[in-house]
Formats: C-alpha cells, structure tokens, sequence
C-alpha cells in the first residue's frame, strides 16, 4: 500500500500527520500489511530527522499561496502554482498511491486536485474551527473528512464528515515525574509553569512573559519554549533580568522542546500558556493541564480567536487577546489559576473530557480502508 500525505509545512500541519503515519505503521504491522509506503508532500519538511526516523519520503512541491488583499506576489504565485500543479500531476501519477490525506494548506492543493483527476481516494483533515480556503474546496469531491471541532460539521457535507479531534502524537502522552524533575534540573514540590508559543515561537508572549518571569520564579518553576528563531535574544535578556535572582536556576529556557521533553514537562506543569492552534489546544487537552490561550491576532480567517474560546466554552481555558496582553493581565491571571486549586480541577476536567486522543487511530484506519477499498 503507497499513502501521500500533504499540508501545510507548519508544525500545525505536520505534527498531525506524523501523529496518523505512526498509527499507519501500527495498524499495518498488527494486519500484516507487509508492504507500506508513506510519502510526504510539501514544501519544506519541517523535520526531516522525524521524516528519516519514521521512514517518510519526502517530496518537495513549491506552490504560490493566494493572499486576501491585493498584492503582486498573488500574480507571481499563480506562476509557482501552475508549476506546482505540473510537478504534482507527475509525481502523482508516476508514484500513484493507494489514496491522499491531506491536512489543508495552500501547499496541498496541487497534490489533491493531481489526485481527483486520477481518481485516488481522498480524505482531508479540518484543524480548526473554521474552514481553510484549500479544505472548503476539497471538501466538494473528498471521500472522508475529519473535522476536529464539533462546530465545524456545518460546514461540511454531513454524510461523509465526522468529528475525530486533531491527531496528536501518542509519544507526548505519559511522562513521570522524577524522570521529568531530573530532565529539566527542577526542585521537587515547586509548582511548574509550561510556556509554548507554537513551533516557531511567538515574540509577543516571550517578551511579556520575560518581565513577569522574575516575580513568578519567586513561587513558580517556569519551563519556556522560546521558539527556534527567538531563543538567542531571549536568553540574553534573561541573563541580564535574572542575573541577581537567588532563584534564576528555576526559570529553564529551551528553543525547542522535543518529544520525551513535553512528556515530562506535561507531568509536571499546572498550567500552560499557549497559542491557540488547534494542536496546541489539543495535546493541551490530552494532558489535562489548565492553560491560557493567547490567540495568534492576525492568523488566517481568526481561526486560532475561534478555537481559543470554544475551547474556553467548554470551561478548559481562559482567553487573553494578544491586545490585551500586558505583564499585568499574563502576571494576574496565571497567579489566579495557579493559587486556585478547585478551579484548576474543574478546567483539567474539561480538558479531558474535550480531549480525543483516539482522533490519530480512527483517521488513520479510515485512510487504510479507502486504500484497500478504492474504486
């Protein structure tokens, strides 16, 4: 059996279909499926160590993206995305696979219409609360989709839609306490504080989050992904700010923070802040850990505003718009929580009741399915 993936090349994107590929693998080992190819296509890779580690091929396809307001690089995009279209119906027909799940995303529409004009099944995965452009097209003509908000069923035919959950990696989940203390060098018995701000970090929460993180180290243990391109100025000016706390040693700045890491660092944090994309909201969700959402103010179509309060709806989280953000509102919020021990339990059992940690597995079965029963 030969499986395309495509999307997006953001960790939004690519993280849930590294999350199905695994249950791929899983589920053809335990059906004997004894041959399996997946291949991903995209734009960039993302992670190439985790494509070489789960034996994915990656194929590059450079497509143009079509902005909401006028703009010459829509005109210069039409030319990459007629290129684009010629590579995908090549590579496509030259690779012919069983069927195509697609995650969304500008990049993935060369791949998809490539497959419908073959013929191959095809399944897409709706993140977020409302439509992408590429998945509200794709959705005419998809065998299968996935959507994994409740909310955003309207959107979609309902005879062939169902609601999964996003897909989240089954290797954030667990974690132990001890393992976790020893691995990030924390004191026992102080309370944990877990910062993300999305795989490519978020400037605005780290610069907040840097003028309250001397008054919380007081209390609090702060363990902080910067993001890989803002780590550098970020650990200087936590340097300077820290250098006379007695207590800088609890404030533990990564720029990235790997698979084992956030399996520990989700058994120790009490709280997370977070951007509100939908496999933040739910890896957030399966661990059960009260968080604050700091929407993305300018993401596309306001989805990540639109997921952070349906989440919050459900009594998990609490919302701060990145407008209204100041050390004051983070500082004052995250202590409220924090100090609040009835109120962080109700928001964990929200979160475990919103999560659905199965979405990886039913998806990735259904993609199988299509595989051995297409047309």
């Amino acid at each position: 059996m030969k499986i395309v993936l495509t999307g997006g090349g953001s960790g939004g994107h690519f993280t849930p279909l590294l999350a199905v590929s695994r249950e791929i693998r899983r589920i053809a080992d335990e059906e004997k499926i004894v041959s399996l190819t997946i291949l991903y296509l995209a734009d960039q890779p993302f992670d190439s160590e985790a494509l070489r580690v789960d034996d994915i091929q990656f194929i590059k396809i450079s497509s143009g993206k079509m902005r909401r307001y006028a703009s010459v690089w829509n005109i210069i995009d039409l030319f990459k995305t007629f290129f684009a279209l010629v590579k995908s119906f090549w590579i496509v027909y030259r690779e012919f696979p069983d069927v195509v799940f697609s995650k969304g995303g500008f990049v993935s529409f060369p791949v998809v219409a490539a497959a419908r004009f073959y013929g191959i099944p095809i399944i897409i995965h709706e993140s977020d609360s409302v439509p992408g452009r590429v998945n509200a097209w794709a959705a005419k003509f998809a065998d299968r989709i996935a959507v994994s908000f409740p909310e955003t069923l309207q959107y979609f035919p309902k005879e062939k839609t169902a609601y999964m959950g996003n897909p989240i990696r089954s290797r954030i989940l667990g974690g132990n306490e001890n393992e976790g203390l020893a691995l990030f060098a924390l004191e026992p018995h102080v309370p944990v504080l877990l910062v993300l701000g999305g795989s490519q970090g978020a400037e605005p929460i780290n610069a907040i989050f840097l003028q309250i993180a001397g008054k919380l180290i007081q209390t609090y243990q702060i363990i902080h992904q910067t993001g890989k391109d803002n780590y550098s100025d970020i650990l200087k000016q936590a340097s300077v700010l820290l250098e006379k706390s007695p207590h800088r040693g609890r404030y533990r700045l990564f720029s990235f923070l790997n698979e084992d890491q956030l399996r520990n660092a989700s058994r120790l944090a009490r709280v997370v802040i977070s951007r509100a994309g939908a496999g933040a909201i739910f890896e957030i969700a399966a661990w059960g850990i009260p968080s604050i959402l700091i929407p993305l103010p300018h993401a596309a179509a306001d989805h990540q505003r639109h997921n952070a309060y349906i989440y919050a709806r459900n009594g998990a989280c609490s919302v701060i718009e990145e407008a209204n953000l100041t050390p004051t509102v983070l500082l004052n919020e995250t202590q409220k929580i924090l100090s609040d021990d009835e109120r962080r339990s109700r928001m964990s059992a929200a979160a475990q009741k919103f999560a659905r940690i199965d979405a990886a597995e039913k998806i990735a079965r259904e993609i199988i399915f299509l595989g051995f029963h297409k047309q």
